[in-house]
């Protein structure tokens, strides 16, 4: 079944998902282990500095509050749309560092946590890639009003 640019089901899809309520849930739901993850590091430090020793991450309390100060801060210009291009290619960017960090699924043996750190790569590889297009919407949108004005 196609939806033909007429057909009223298409319009009202179109203006759900394009209402801003939509785009802001949606930016939130992007982010949440962005803003989450610094929520979490900020009320257990102590969890935090062990998270950054257990990647050999030194010193530890300089990375643990640069990871906090920059998650929530990209997360910001993402949801606010403040150069929410910057923030979401920083936040790919990060992604990707961290998954191939934490998630060395390749050095496990097979079995039940060399799976779930599969599992977990490429979802990290997903949500990289997410985080790309929004950077990409929101640079073909500057251009497009840039190009309404001249």
């Amino acid at each position: 079944m196609t939806l033909s640019s007429n057909d009223p089901i298409r319009g009202r899809l179109s203006r759900l998902i394009g209402s801003p309520v939509t785009r802001t849930v949606s930016l939130l739901a992007l982010c949440a282990a962005y803003i989450q993850g610094p929520i979490t590091k900020i009320l257990d430090f102590d969890g935090a500095l062990a998270e950054m020793n257990h990647f050999g991450l030194q010193p530890a309390a300089f990375f643990a509050t640069a990871v906090i100060v920059f998650e929530l801060t990209a997360s910001a210009m993402v949801v606010s749309g403040v150069l929410r291009w910057a923030g979401a290619l920083s936040l790919a960017a990060f992604t990707l560092l961290a998954t191939f960090i934490a998630l060395r699924f390749w050095e496990l043996a097979p079995g039940m946590d060399r799976m779930m750190a599969t599992n977990a790569f490429f979802e990290h590889l997903g949500l990289a890639g997410a985080f790309v297009l929004v950077a990409a919407t929101d640079l073909n949108r500057m251009d497009l009003n840039k190009g309404a004005r001249t």
